[in-house]
């Protein structure tokens, strides 16, 4: 609604009804008094306020209206047909109006002003109502999140608590790293150098008691291997020195690791120029490691092995990238025709302790796969696989030439 503020009725009855024949509601006060007590009890998107009125002026009005941060918002128009002076139109402005207009006025071009007016007034409002519903959402997060510091503080003192009676319990777990590599492995070691002692000088004769014995010895295997891939995927989180890592060197020391169960399995494996990059070659070579060791895990028994380590040179950090040879990343691919999985699993194949094969007929802890993806991220890379059932694997990678990519 507009309000209109002139001590002349006949000067508010004229703009009234030009307002009026464009729709627009208007309401009117004859003095400033009248027009302040108004403010107070309605809500104006415009005040059309005339300049010369006796006891309260209109610029004493809009500095009235410019105090108040209830009312400081509403647009003031002063409209004068006496004070066309430059010093009565910069004093509107300074009182806090937005324009000041001198009759005679062209009825058209008040109509514009007024209704610019009214619609930036409602933007302003709509935008300030945004603005108060982010106040409030920050603040309810705010809240949220003081509560989740709150929670995770008492938890925190929980474990804390819990800790420090596990550690007088026992008081030999300095560490985790040096429990999982000396304490837990060691009664392991002994319980397979034992029962392989009870099964070669006390179990000939008895076939039953020989198999329930190779169980034990093959479970304490499996939990040997766990042990150990667990401490390495602790290790990950670790920060590691960046060094230049010749990944065909790494790959190749891996392949020599494996030489036995190649020659074994009658497998061959093809390996292209691979590039030179910034990163953790240990922690590479473990990627390279583990994918291999997939490769020839999981084979066909009617189908000799055979394993392609590939790369190409990409623009960017994307599997779909084009390639380029002044790529700065590399997209590093290994492949092999094994019995391969479904893709619909993709992603569970890359969690700790997923397996998609039975571990009757594969062993293996069902973290390979996590460790060399969690290395790949740590590197600022992707990894992903592409399979089908019975037609082999391929898994790739994309990595950063240097790594602050």
């Amino acid at each position: 609604m507009i309000l209109i503020v002139d001590d002349i009725k006949a000067n508010i009855i004229a703009l009234k009804k030009t307002l009026e024949l464009h729709n627009l509601e208007v309401d009117s006060a004859e003095s400033g008094e009248e027009a302040l007590k108004k403010i107070l009890k309605n809500n104006y998107s415009l005040i059309i306020l005339d300049v010369q009125m006796p006891v309260m002026d209109g610029f004493e009005v809009a500095e009235i209206l410019g105090g108040s941060k209830r009312t400081k918002d509403i647009p003031v128009l002063f409209l004068s047909a006496a004070n066309k002076q430059k010093k009565f139109i910069f004093k509107g402005y300074e009182s806090g109006g937005v324009d000041y207009i001198t009759k005679p006025v062209d009825s058209d071009l008040l109509i514009l002003k007024v209704k610019t007016f009214l619609k930036i007034f409602q933007q302003q409002n709509e935008l300030k109502s945004i603005r108060d519903l982010l106040s409030k959402e920050i603040e309810i997060r705010k809240e949220a999140q003081e509560n989740l510091e709150i929670i995770v503080k008492e938890r925190t003192n929980e474990l804390v608590v819990k800790n420090e009676e596990l550690e007088l319990r026992n008081h030999e777990l300095q560490q985790f790293s040096w429990v999982v590599s000396h304490d837990l492995k060691e009664p392991l070691r002994k319980i397979q150098i034992f029962n392989n002692i009870i099964k070669d000088k006390y179990l000939v004769q008895d076939d039953k008691a020989v198999d329930y014995i190779n169980r034990t010895i093959k479970s304490a295997e499996r939990m040997q291997n766990l042990i150990s891939d667990l401490l390495e995927y602790s290790r990950l989180s670790a920060n590691v020195p960046l060094e230049k890592a010749e990944l065909n060197n790494l790959v190749n020391e891996v392949i020599g690791d494996f030489d036995y169960l190649i020659a074994e399995k009658k497998a061959t494996v093809k390996v292209n120029n691979l590039p030179t990059i910034k990163g953790i070659p240990t922690q590479l070579r473990q990627v390279f490691q583990n994918l291999i060791s997939n490769s020839l895990k999981f084979t066909k028994k009617e189908e000799l092995p055979v394993i392609e380590v590939s790369c190409e040179l990409i623009e960017s950090r994307d599997f779909n990238s084009e390639q380029s040879d002044s790529g700065k990343f590399c997209k590093i691919t290994v492949k092999d025709n094994g019995i391969g999985f479904d893709e619909q699993y993709l992603n569970k194949i890359f969690m700790i302790f997923q397996s998609l094969s039975d571990r009757k007929v594969y062993e293996g802890t069902g973290i390979g796969l996590a460790i060399a993806k969690k290395i790949i991220e740590k590197h600022n890379g992707l990894i992903t696989a592409k399979s089908n059932v019975g037609e082999g694997a391929s898994f790739i990678m994309v990595l950063p030439l240097d790594f602050s990519i």
